[in-house]
């Protein structure tokens, strides 16, 4: 069942009060909906946003069958492919697809999760935030349509369902607009499992992305988002379950739980667009975002696609305040200092010049009022990244 985003979601906002989402901005009260106190919307999937990814070396069996080979094209596939463009598509953060017109590409990108918070608006913007972060990640700053993906879950009464999936849509589509663009159509389902996501999609010249595999010796890597997000929205729900609670209350109070879900949530929302933007003005040679791979996943991923003999070390972990404690208080069941904790909506890795790499941070901390950090180095090595064996975590507290 395929929809228009304006013509499901009007009715819906004429009863909370118009586009602008002011009164959103509050905690999500269920009781204010007339919805029983003790609603969560994360029990509608026994999964959390990007820690729903299928393992990455399962991933890249399953999608070799997908990989083409365009180099024993013709001359006239060459010429109707418009081969000056490079390709770029499995792997990567997005497809980047030469057109049949001469000089623009199509670059897109997919993704969808499960709730990983429990206010339904603020679960809308994450969800579009993750999405267009794809695009980010690869310097595109413009995106010319957006379609959403939801799956409404079967378990949700039907005063659920009218109540949260208007909010959800109403965070997607003023993230959207956020961004710039526009929620033009989609798909929605019924499902056991509650999904949301979308498509964005843009027409671009060459010179509108950076293509992630230039990175030299000598750069830095520089990351724009805390890490901990998965830890934080973990520990928030094992407020409500005692004997998880158990396990932390050692080393973490109730106060600090709940300020560090609130900056998790606001640095989900947060787009990347300010970082993206900020990686042509100081030459970057190549980005990804971190998301359900974790930081050193991803930084893997980006490292093995580098034309060069580099390989990335990290030093530094930037992490959401008391989430370290509370990670390693669970007997590291999240391998959170190790770079496989599941990020969601993450910030971007990017290999930036040396003698750049500051000016970048103070720019973006300037423009957004949020830090970015130097965490590594690009060194010379066999396309691979690693995490020092004791790296230093930088204990990011919450915005007030």
């Amino acid at each position: 069942m395929s929809y228009q985003v304006e013509a499901l979601n009007s009715a819906h906002l004429e009863l909370q009060g118009g586009g602008g989402g002011a009164e959103l901005r509050r905690p999500f009260d269920p009781t204010a909906h007339d919805l029983e106190p003790s609603f969560r919307l994360t029990r509608f999937a026994d999964l959390k946003g990007r820690g729903c990814k299928v393992p990455q070396e399962v991933l890249g069996k399953l999608v070799s069958a997908l990989q083409q080979d365009y180099s024993n094209a013709s001359d006239q596939d060459a010429q109707f492919l418009n081969m000056a463009i490079p390709r770029i598509g499995i792997g990567l953060d997005c497809s980047v697809i030469p057109l049949r017109h001469g000089g623009l590409c199509l670059v897109q990108t997919t993704d969808f999760f499960y709730p990983i918070v429990d206010d339904p608006y603020m679960m809308g913007k994450i969800a579009c935030a993750n999405v267009l972060s794809d695009l980010y990640a690869m310097g595109v700053t413009d995106c010319d349509n957006m379609l959403m993906l939801l799956a409404v879950s079967t378990k949700m009464t039907e005063k659920e369902r009218d109540v949260v999936v208007p909010l959800i849509m109403r965070g997607f589509k003023d993230s959207a607009l956020e961004a710039g663009t526009t929620v033009t159509g989609g798909q929605s389902v019924v499902n056991p499992w509650c999904t949301i996501g979308g498509v964005a999609s843009t027409i671009c010249q060459p010179n509108e992305y950076i293509v992630p595999d230039n990175a030299v010796v000598g750069d830095v890597l520089v990351l724009t988002k805390p890490l901990g997000t998965q830890v934080a929205v973990n520990a928030h729900q094992w407020l409500d379950q005692p004997e998880r609670w158990n396990r932390i209350k050692l080393v973490v109070s109730e106060e600090d739980v709940r300020k560090a879900y609130h900056r998790a949530m606001s640095s989900m929302a947060r787009l990347n667009r300010t970082a993206a933007r900020l990686m042509h003005k100081y030459n970057a040679h190549g980005s990804t975002d971190i998301t359900g791979f974790g930081l050193l996943g991803h930084a893997q991923t980006l490292a093995s696609h580098q034309k060069k003999d580099v390989s990335f070390v990290i030093h530094n972990l930037p992490v959401i305040a008391k989430m370290a404690a509370v990670a390693k208080a669970c007997g590291n069941m999240f391998q959170l200092l190790q770079g496989h904790s599941a990020e969601t909506s993450g910030g971007l890795l990017i290999c930036l010049p040396r003698e750049q790499a500051a000016a970048y941070c103070k720019d973006i901390e300037k423009q957004e009022g949020y830090q970015a950090w130097i965490i590594g180095i690009v060194e010379k090595g066999n396309k691979t990244a690693r995490i020092i064996d004791k790296p230093r975590v930088i204990e990011v507290p919450a915005k007030d």
